[in-house]
């Protein structure tokens, strides 16, 4: 039996301990946890948004606009007539994410979007704005 009981790695490294962290914290919220992990790289003329949310399909996830606000959401319900099985660890959750981003700066009528392998990819192009910045000189 001790054999399917997965064990702990001596991972050294910060984001181990942070992760580690947010279970303990989350842990009896009943699956149901605030955000996902989302990369965003400045590509000049767009934004390419990358956010992982494995273990969801594609009609499971939700992108909203709300002014210039972009919600991404994703729910996995179960039914609560559970069958009493013989688990011996049960891992695998069902629950909700969300998070919000400011899309001030982008064209919204034309964000993309693509689901593959559990990570869910934005393409957010910018608007043509005009920096009006300059240097002041002090005296």
């Amino acid at each position: 039996m001790f054999d399917l009981i997965p064990f702990r790695r001596g991972d050294n490294d910060l984001s181990s301990l942070f992760d580690e962290m947010e279970r303990n914290v989350f842990r009896n919220f009943g699956g149901h946890f605030p955000a996902f992990r989302a990369d965003i790289v400045d590509k000049g003329d767009k934004y390419v948004l990358e956010a992982d949310i494995p273990g969801f399909d594609k009609d499971e996830i939700n992108i909203q606009i709300d002014d210039n606000r972009l919600t991404i959401s994703a729910q996995k319900n179960i039914d609560k007539e559970e069958t009493q099985e013989n688990y011996i660890r049960r891992e695998r959750r069902y629950g909700s994410f969300i998070r919000s981003f400011d899309v001030s700066d982008v064209k919204t009528e034309e964000i993309t979007a693509d689901y593959k392998n559990g990570v869910l990819t934005l393409v957010l192009p910018k608007k043509n704005t005009v920096s009006n910045s300059r240097r002041i000189d002090i005296h």
